[in-house]
């Protein structure tokens, strides 16, 4: 009966943390998936959820569906800490808002949502971008482009290359930039970039995507929103997905967003009831616990401070790993420029490591990074960084 369906290779990713998992070798180092370790190679379950957790158990209350849109606690939750408190969207009524199933379900619930009511629109996407960006939206019958982002002989940002086909994309092109921490370069452009960007979206009228998995990661969590606050505040119709897995620690939970800005309150209760609708056809309602979790922390005074102390902390040691990891490269390797590992944010680093200079750094140093020389920070720690960096400094030396 189904002998003809097609074989599924696996994800490049899971099918390495596989085999990373099978590899006996004790020096061996994950650097591939996108996953916060703390200093002990562990993921660290925050003190403020662990109270979040005891108070949402204390009420007892019934393991109900929650509505298609989900939490309401949650969603406002979201919409604060995406758009401000004093948004003068979110004042008009203007953002339609729901819970979703991790980020991935939030993009895959606006993707069909697009192929809907925009049918003639295509997705943008930058070159590089998080291959899971390119699946969903192909998913969903929707043809996907890129424009141009790295540049991988300055290890930096085509921001010209990148403005100029931004400038050739027809009306309502839809255009997926992520806010803050770019997976998988951990490239981002500058405020004075960010405004540029937003002239030509006006200009051009096409619609933004923000993509925003790592809020906090990068500068703070009120500063990585400022682009999501600065396209909403220059009154563009926008599109926006967020996930608490990393900044939350609560990968399983499953706990994401999608919101949608529009020119009036009237255009959004529309748009809310048909993502509403969307959500009825897929998975009907979102996850309870998790959101119970996540509403808990942001809506309390003391644990949302002391969320965002453990935030900052996170954030913290990724920028320290960062400076170590450069300054061990440049004693082993001087002739190396090793500050792009400083210069760029978040989880990621774009190495520029060839496939198959990654495919030696694993099988002769037992180090683990995705074939497209993306580096995941939070795999480092004090007990590991300097072997890395003599790795990598001794793959960079057979170039020569």
């Amino acid at each position: 009966m189904f002998e003809h369906v097609d074989h599924y290779p696996g994800d490049p990713i899971l099918s390495l943390l596989e085999k990373f998992g099978h590899d006996t070798r004790p020096n061996k180092v994950n650097l591939s998936i996108g996953l916060y370790y703390d200093e002990n190679g562990k993921i660290p379950v925050l003190k403020s959820v662990q109270a979040a957790a005891k108070i949402v158990q204390e009420k007892a209350e019934p393991h109900t569906y929650l509505p298609m849109e989900g939490l309401a606690a949650y969603r406002e939750a979201v919409q604060h800490l995406l758009f401000g408190r004093d948004s003068a969207a979110l004042r008009d009524n203007r953002v339609a808002t729901i819970q979703s199933v991790g980020g991935s379900g939030a993009l895959r619930v606006a993707a069909d949502f697009i192929k809907t009511y925009l049918p003639d629109s295509a997705v943008w996407i930058s070159d590089p971008s998080w291959d899971n960006h390119h699946a969903l939206f192909t998913a969903a019958r929707i043809q996907v482009h890129t424009y141009p982002y790295y540049d991988a002989v300055t290890n930096n940002i085509n921001f010209g290359g990148m403005l100029e086909t931004l400038n050739t994309l027809p009306a309502k092109s839809i255009v997926l930039m992520q806010p803050c921490c770019h997976n998988p370069t951990g490239l981002d452009l500058n405020h004075a970039q960010w405004k540029e960007v937003i002239g030509v979206l006006q200009q051009r009228n096409l619609i933004p995507f923000l993509d925003i998995a790592y809020q906090g990661f990068g500068d703070g969590i009120e500063e990585d929103a400022w682009v999501v606050r600065a396209m909403a505040d220059a009154g563009l119709t926008m599109v926006v997905t967020n996930s608490f897995s990393k900044n939350f620690s609560l990968y399983g939970e499953r706990c994401g967003g999608l919101s949608f800005v529009c020119p009036s309150a009237k255009e959004a209760a529309l748009v809310l009831g048909q993502l509403k609708a969307g959500v009825r056809r897929i998975y009907s309602s979102p996850p309870l616990f998790g959101s119970k979790l996540v509403a808990t922390v942001l809506h309390d005074a003391d644990l949302r401070q002391q969320w965002d102390r453990e935030v900052a902390a996170m954030r913290d040691r990724i920028k320290t790993m960062r400076e170590k990891l450069r300054n061990s490269l440049t004693a082993h390797a001087p002739s190396v420029d090793g500050s792009y590992l400083v210069n760029q944010r978040g989880m990621f680093s774009y190495t520029g490591f060839t496939a198959a200079e990654v495919d030696s750094l694993r099988e002769d140093s037992a180090i683990y990074l995705i074939r497209s020389g993306r580096l995941c920070i939070p795999g480092l720690n004090n007990q590991n960084v300097e072997s890395v960096a003599q790795a990598m400094a001794e793959t960079l030396k057979k170039r020569a």
